[in-house]
């Protein structure tokens, strides 16, 4: 459950009485947001009705009280605060069932599961969270050299860094995650196929993994949209309610890895048309939230002005 290394170690252990509390809706943001960004904390979505809630909330109470204040635990009831639970579903939090455990490190989400867990596997994705926060995971070093290589414009680099860490640590959902956006990046749609076959079926669903699955099939899209982008430019100079035109046209630009305009292109189609062709502008601008990855500038910038639309 491995996910994304914080670029700062967790600040002091909160004080005992506020390791586990309850929370809502009106102090989500103070609570869990705000809180993240000096500690790790954990989101317990759960109900009065749901049996195996009832299961998994004592031993997530368990396991973050041994953690000495390393981690902070939320409680909230779904039924309390639907609110909370629709605009969290619409930034696309999966909670379309309960338990939800979400963790959130430096006020973004940074990995999740749902359903009841035995102790032994809460433990593991504790510990895992405190190890990602803090960067002392194994093969940190070499996973950190990895990621900045792609960051900086160099596939190939990044591609061998994975490689090396996958030879070290076959089940690292991160290097995976990166050596298929590596390959991506070097235009080998055929080995990040292949690579993403090969990916263990437990790490399937891996926060990285899937992210890595939704660009290589962005890419694809967009590598049809960018043969026909002076065509969507003037249709769309033609008549801006082209929304189909506007669609096709920031799968093009999120292809050229011009993210911010691509977002802006499908929120302007929310702007104008909510519910234009089955939501599919804001199922789109999510898909490209899973690509880009949780903690990518553009993501968090489009995801507030998401917000704004939706709730406004």
């Amino acid at each position: 459950m491995d996910h994304i290394i914080g670029q700062a170690a967790p600040g002091q252990p909160a004080a005992a009485a506020n390791i586990i509390i309850d929370g809502d809706q009106k102090t989500f943001m103070q609570d869990v947001i705000e809180a993240s960004r000096s500690v790790p904390v954990l989101v317990d979505f759960w109900a009065t009705w749901c049996q195996p809630c009832k299961q998994l909330t004592p031993t997530l109470e368990k396991v973050v009280k041994a953690a000495g204040g390393r981690v902070k635990m939320v409680k909230i009831d779904i039924d309390q605060n639907q609110g909370l639970v629709r605009q969290l579903t619409q930034l696309g939090l999966p909670m379309q069932s309960v338990p939800t455990v979400a963790a959130f490190w430096q006020g973004q989400i940074a990995d999740l599961f749902q359903g009841a867990q035995p102790e032994s596997e809460v433990k593991r994705f504790v510990e895992a969270l405190l190890k990602n926060a803090g960067g002392s995971m194994p093969a940190a070093d070499l996973l950190a050299e990895a990621k900045a290589a792609l960051e900086q414009g160099d596939p190939q680099q990044a591609g061998e860094l994975f490689s090396a860490l996958l030879a070290e640590e076959p089940e690292n959902g991160d290097a995976w995650g990166g050596l298929i956006r590596a390959l991506i990046a070097l235009g080998d749609e055929e080995q990040a196929e292949h690579a993403l076959s090969e990916v263990p079926e437990k790490l399937a669903e891996h926060a990285e993994v899937s992210g890595a699955r939704s660009a290589l099939a962005l890419a694809r899209e967009g590598r049809a949209a960018k043969d026909q982008l002076q065509s969507l430019q003037a249709r769309l100079a033609a008549d801006p309610a082209d929304h189909q035109a506007r669609y096709d046209l920031a799968t093009a630009l999120n292809a050229m890895n011009e993210r911010d305009q691509a977002a802006e292109a499908l929120l302007e189609i929310i702007r104008r048309a909510r519910a234009w062709n089955e939501d599919a502008a804001r199922l789109q601008l999510l898909k490209f939230f899973e690509a880009w990855g949780f903690d990518d500038p553009a993501t968090s910038a489009a995801r507030r002005r998401l917000s704004a639309l939706l709730f406004s």
